[in-house]
């Protein structure tokens, strides 16, 4: 009796297993059935948010449902982080990051989140690398034309250059400043709350005199004359800027980071859910259409192969990110 009991036992174990996986393999194959909210921690018209979009024309052509992008700018991305964390690991509220928003600010911010983020984020797939430009005001006759004149600049005008950066601890306030120490000079950070599109408002009125900025947000203003790009931090020079030289070439091979966008969800979402998102995102990216215009900002797509890669990569990130923080050593008022 007791062994007929056991085997009963077995079976229905065996039948819940079953049942389960079926379950999973049914969410994984439905999955989007419906909106996905897509949390971007800055203002539109940003890198992080061209690329969303992007990604989200051409994925809602293909599941059938939209990628509807809510800007959430604000605290290096504390607001956008917190509203992931807090969601549902559904797969229905993901967030487009940086390596600002999804690096740096859970290092150099850890005690303001409300929960930990090493443990309540995971990430879906890297996205793109973005070059940036050192570009400089054109405003008040600003007459810098290169990395070796900005450094000379403020070496005759100590404690009056300003640079602009798009928040206190944001990677391109590190990358200016490691420029600074590299140089031995001294620069003011000025940060804007509004992002990239507030920085190149400074620049543009002349309230700043130097920033690093991603080529998307910053390349129509440079080729229309409006400011002027003195550096490209890529490994290479860009095919559409061949004059503007790599920092390498400039003299600073070790300055600038070639910024990356990716993307984000609630630990606990259901791998099956994250490999479905990651496949359909993957799909989305690799079309003609979105290829076509990520090369016409100069992004490289450049994806995790898978789930797993994608969390190995993070984990990484945060780690060289961590060795940064140490080495330059930034005195942040936020």
């Amino acid at each position: 009796m007791k062994r007929l009991s056991l085997n009963l036992l077995s079976a229905a174990c065996i039948v819940t297993g079953i049942v389960a996986g079926l379950s999973t393999a049914s969410a994984q194959d439905k999955y989007p059935t419906r909106s996905i909210k897509v949390l971007v921690p800055y203002g539109p018209g940003g890198a992080t948010d061209i690329t969303a979009r992007i990604v989200g024309d051409e994925f809602q052509k293909i599941t059938g449902h939209g990628f509807i992008v809510i800007n959430k700018p604000g605290a290096n991305g504390l607001l956008a982080i917190d509203e992931l964390v807090n969601s549902p690991a559904d797969g229905y509220t993901i967030m487009v990051g940086n390596v600002t928003t999804n690096t740096i600010t859970p290092l150099l911010y850890k005690d303001k989140m409300s929960k930990d983020y090493t443990k309540t984020v995971t990430a879906v797939t890297n996205l793109v690398d973005v070059p940036a430009f050192v570009v400089t005001t054109m405003a008040d006759n600003f007459p810098v034309k290169s990395l070796k004149e900005l450094a000379e600049y403020a070496k005759k005008n100590p404690g009056k250059l300003t640079y602009g950066t798009v928040g206190a601890g944001s990677y391109p306030h590190f990358d200016m400043a490691y420029f600074a120490k590299k140089a031995g000079v001294e620069m003011t950070a000025l940060a804007n709350k509004n992002g990239a599109s507030g920085v190149i408002q400074d620049l543009l009125r002349g309230d700043v005199q130097a920033a690093f900025l991603n080529t998307g947000s910053s390349a129509g203003q440079v080729q229309a004359g409006k400011m002027r790009a003195i550096a490209v931090v890529n490994h290479t020079r860009l095919a559409e800027y061949p004059d503007v030289p790599t920092m390498k070439e400039a003299g600073f091979p070790d300055v600038g980071t070639i910024a990356w966008n990716g993307m984000f969800a609630p630990a606990g979402t259901p791998k099956p859910i994250l490999e479905a998102l990651h496949a359909a995102v993957i799909k989305a990216m690799n079309t003609p259409e979105a290829r076509e215009k990520f090369k016409k900002q100069n992004y490289n797509i450049v994806p995790s192969k898978s789930v797993d890669e994608a969390q190995k990569w993070l984990t990484n990130e945060m780690k060289q990110w961590q060795n940064i923080i140490t080495t330059v050593n930034l005195q942040l008022t936020q």
